[in-house]
């Protein structure tokens, strides 16, 4: 399949609620596998995929409660994290994926610790790998470890799976007037004061000249047109004439 995509290493940075469905919360079965089926359908198409899954299925932050402390709060998210990689991994197991675990935090014997030497072997043969537990360390979100870990292991461009097709000069369901942007540069996100991720991970993206894409992934197709470069599917965040 050489040639076919413009991106062929990626880390895809889901969100907790791909995987509760319509469920308010926890786990749907049917959706779990049938993200673990599109994945695994670009895996046979020679697209190495690295993952790391938010936690919004399980836990957001302090819950309301003024009264938990930041870093125990944090600490409970990085565990969730984890939580929703083992369920990935199970539900690719159940599609004949053999997926790769790795936690930022020791988690022995649920899941090993990240290595990255093991990761960028796992990559090379095929194998997808589910980065779970964050950074390691509190007060940093999932957009900062999902950077982190596509810059680790070689990654073309670092994927960022939302619930609107790109980035839009305001919010879209707030403002249906809201222009929509194929591309952008680093320097004109930062100038339009648009929200693609986190500080800390989009800096790191900055600095390294890591591409971020931002798209639909419950859109039919959005995600292999982004691997081609199709920006009718999302928004290419870049380097200056990237």
């Amino acid at each position: 399949m050489a040639g076919k995509w413009l991106y062929n290493r990626v880390l895809l940075k889901l969100s907790g609620e791909a995987l509760k469905g319509n469920r308010e919360s926890g786990y749907d079965p049917e959706a779990l596998r049938a993200v673990a089926e599109r994945l695994a359908a670009l895996l046979v198409d020679g697209v190495e995929l690295a993952i790391v899954v938010g936690a919004g299925n399980l836990w957001r932050g302090r819950m309301g409660s003024a009264e938990m402390d930041r870093v125990t709060a944090d600490h409970m998210g990085m565990l969730a994290t984890a939580m929703n990689a083992l369920a990935l991994k199970e539900a690719f197991r159940a599609v004949g994926v053999r997926a790769l675990v790795q936690c930022a935090v020791p988690l022995e014997p649920f899941a090993p610790r990240y290595d990255r030497d093991r990761a960028l072997a796992a990559l090379d043969s095929g194998s997808p790998v589910i980065f779970a537990g964050g950074t390691g360390n509190p007060f940093f979100t999932t957009d900062t470890a999902s950077a982190l870990r596509a810059l680790e292991t070689d990654c073309d461009a670092l994927l960022k799976a939302t619930k609107v097709d790109g980035v839009y000069s305001a919010d879209p369901f707030k403002h249906p007037e809201a222009q929509r942007f194929n591309r952008l540069s680093f320097d004109e996100a930062l100038e339009r004061r648009l929200e693609v991720m986190d500080a800390a991970a989009f800096s790191l993206c900055r600095d390294n000249g890591l591409p971020i894409v931002v798209f639909n992934f419950s859109a039919p197709g959005a995600l292999e047109k982004i691997l081609t470069g199709d920006t009718s599917a999302g928004t290419i965040v870049g380097p200056e004439g990237d």
